[in-house]
C-alpha cells in the first residue's frame, strides 16, 4: 500500500462520481475517482437534463458547453406521457429540457472533473475496503491497496460499496423489462412516425424517434424479465420485440448501443456508515420514466460535495454531513413515488387507463400541470430547514443583479449573502461566505443567505438570525 492518503476516493466514474469529484476540488480536496470500465461506455441510459440540473451546471459555469452539445426542447417534459395543454411556467430560468445522450453528459462531466484537478483512473475495479477511525483502506482486484480519509460509492444500482456496508435496499423487484437501442433504420421517417403514433395509443411503453447522426432511438417492452440484466440484448432480440409490438422492425441495423432496464424500485435505508457514503444509483434505483435518474444523482453530488469538503477542512458544524441523508433521502423518495405512479399509468389494463384519462382531464388545470412539472424537473424540492421565511429550504433561482447574474457569483462553491440593503455583514465567516450588496431583481426578501448548493438557509433582515444561520451551516467563525 502506498503511503499517500487521499482526502476522498470515489468509486464509480459516472456522472454522480465525476460531479462529486469536481465539487470537492473546488475546496482543494485531494480526490481520486476509480472507474471499473477501461473505456467510457457508449450505452445510452439517459436522454437529457432537467431544469434543476441545468441550474446546477449554470451555477458552476458549465452550462454553455452542455447547451452546445445538446438540443433544447421547450417545456419540462410530461408525466407518464401526458402532455400539459399549454406551457408551464416554473420558478427557474431554465424552463426547458436539454436533450443529451448520457455518453455526452458523462464525457463533459469527466472532463470537468479532470480539469479541476481530480484524478480519474479507468480500469480500476474495487474488490473491497476496510475502515477504521482515521480512514478507509481500499483494495483493488489486482491487489493494489489505497488509503483515503473518506470513501464514496457512486457505483450504480448493484453497488459493491452499499452491499459491503450492509445497508438495506428495500423496495420492489423488477416485474417489467424494456429494451432500449440506438441504431440505423431503413424505413422512411414518415412511416416510422405513423407506426409509432398508432402503437402508442395502446402501448405507452413503446417509442421510436430520431437520435443523433441519422440514427433512431427505440424502446420496447422485453419478452420477460431477464435473470442477468448486465448482459445487453442481442440485435435479433430487439428486432423480435419491435415486430411483436409494431408489426415491423423498421429495418433496424448497425446498433450503436443496446441495453435493458426494468421497473425495479429500491431506496437505501442509510447513505452513510462511518467514513463511507453512497450516492446516485448506489442509493436509489427506479424506472427511467421521466428521465430523473441521472439528474437525481447529479443533485446528490451537489448536495454532498460542499458538506464533505467542510468535514475534510475541519470546519463543518456538528451534524452537517448527516444533513446529506436527511435532505436527499426524502428527495429520492419523492422521485420513487413519481416513477411508481408513472409505471402504473402506462399499463394498458383498463384500470390504470381509467386513472390516466382522469389525470389527463385534471392536468388541464394550471396548478395541477405545474405540480407534475415540478416533480419531473426537480424544481419543487424544498429541504426542511426549520421554520421562518417561505424561501428557506428552497433553491434560489438565478436573479439579475446590478452587475451580472446571481449564479455567476457562486462559481467558487462558497456560501453567499445576497443583501440589497447593504446593512448586513458575515463577520468571521468571510473566509467561507461572500457578500453581494446590490439590487437583485425579483428577490422576495430583504436579504438571503445561500448555501454553496444555492438553497436558502436564512431570509430576512435580523443580524442575530443571520449569525445563527451562519454558525449552523458554516461552523465557527474565525477568531
Amino acid at each position: 500500500m502506498t503511503e499517500h492518503v487521499y482526502d476522498a476516493i470515489i468509486v464509480g466514474g459516472g456522472p454522480t462520481g465525476t460531479m462529486l469529484a469536481a465539487e470537492l476540488r473546488l475546496h482543494d480536496a485531494d480526490v481520486l475517482v476509480l472507474e471499473r470500465d477501461p473505456e467510457p461506455t457508449q450505452l445510452v441510459r439517459s436522454l437529457g437534463l432537467h431544469a434543476r440540473s441545468l441550474e446546477i451546471l449554470d451555477q458552476r459555469g458549465l452550462l454553455d458547453r452542455f447547451l452546445e452539445a445538446g438540443t433544447r426542447y421547450p417545456g419540462i417534459g410530461s408525466f407518464a406521457g401526458i402532455p400539459a395543454p399549454r406551457p408551464v411556467v416554473l420558478d427557474t430560468a431554465h424552463g426547458y429540457t436539454l436533450g443529451l445522450p448520457q455518453p455526452v453528459t458523462d464525457r463533459l462531466l469527466a472532463e470537468h472533473a479532470v480539469a479541476s484537478g481530480a484524478r480519474l483512473r479507468r480500469g480500476a475495479e474495487v474488490a473491497g475496503f476496510e475502515q477504521d477511525d482515521d480512514g478507509v483502506t481500499v483494495t483493488l482486484v489486482d491487489g493494489e491497496r489505497l488509503r483515503t480519509r473518506w470513501l464514496v460509492g457512486c457505483d450504480g444500482g448493484r453497488s459493491l460499496t452499499r452491499r459491503a456496508l450492509g445497508i438495506g435496499f428495500p423496495g420492489e423487484a423488477a416485474t417489467t423489462e424494456w429494451l432500449l437501442g440506438e441504431a440505423e433504420v431503413t424505413t422512411p421517417a414518415e412511416e416510422i412516425a405513423a407506426v409509432s403514433e398508432e402503437v402508442r395509443k395502446t402501448h405507452r411503453g413503446f417509442g421510436i424517434g430520431p437520435a443523433a447522426e441519422g440514427r433512431y432511438r427505440a424502446v420496447v417492452p422485453a419478452a420477460s424479465v431477464s435473470e442477468d440484466r448486465t448482459t445487453p440484448p442481442t440485435l435479433e432480440e430487439f428486432r423480435a420485440q419491435l415486430r411483436a409490438y409494431a408489426g415491423t422492425d423498421f429495418g433496424i441495423h448497425s446498433p450503436r448501443s443496446l441495453t435493458r432496464f426494468t421497473d425495479a424500485t429500491r431506496l437505501a435505508e442509510r447513505y452513510r456508515v462511518g467514513r463511507v457514503l453512497i450516492a446516485g444509483d448506489a442509493a436509489h434505483v427506479h424506472p427511467p420514466l421521466g428521465g430523473q435518474g441521472l439528474n437525481l444523482g447529479i443533485q446528490d453530488a451537489f448536495n454532498l460535495g460542499w458538506k464533505l469538503a467542510a468535514e475534510l477542512s475541519g470546519r463543518a458544524p456538528d451534524g452537517l454531513l448527516d444533513t446529506y441523508f436527511s435532505e436527499r433521502h426524502p428527495a429520492a423518495e419523492q422521485v420513487l413515488t413519481v416513477t411508481r405512479a408513472q409505471s402504473e399509468l402506462i399499463d394498458p389494463a383498463p384500470g390504470p387507463q381509467a386513472v390516466r384519462r382522469l389525470l389527463t382531464d385534471l392536468i388541464e388545470l394550471d396548478d395541477v400541470a405545474r405540480f407534475f412539472a415540478e416533480k419531473i424537473a426537480g424544481t419543487g424540492v424544498r429541504y426542511d430547514l426549520g421554520g421562518g421565511h417561505p424561501l428557506v429550504g428552497r433553491r434560489m433561482r438565478d436573479l439579475p443583479l446590478a452587475h451580472g447574474r446571481l449564479y455567476e457569483r457562486m462559481r467558487d462553491g462558497r456560501g453567499l449573502l445576497l443583501d440589497p440593503t447593504g446593512t448586513l455583514t458575515v463577520g468571521g465567516w468571510a473566509d467561507r461566505v461572500d457578500v453581494v450588496a446590490e439590487p437583485a431583481e425579483g428577490l422576495e426578501a430583504p436579504a438571503v443567505l445561500l448555501r454553496p448548493d444555492g438553497h436558502v438557509a436564512w431570509a430576512g433582515d435580523d443580524p442575530a438570525g443571520l449569525a445563527e444561520a451562519l454558525r449552523r451551516w458554516f461552523g465557527r467563525p474565525m477568531a
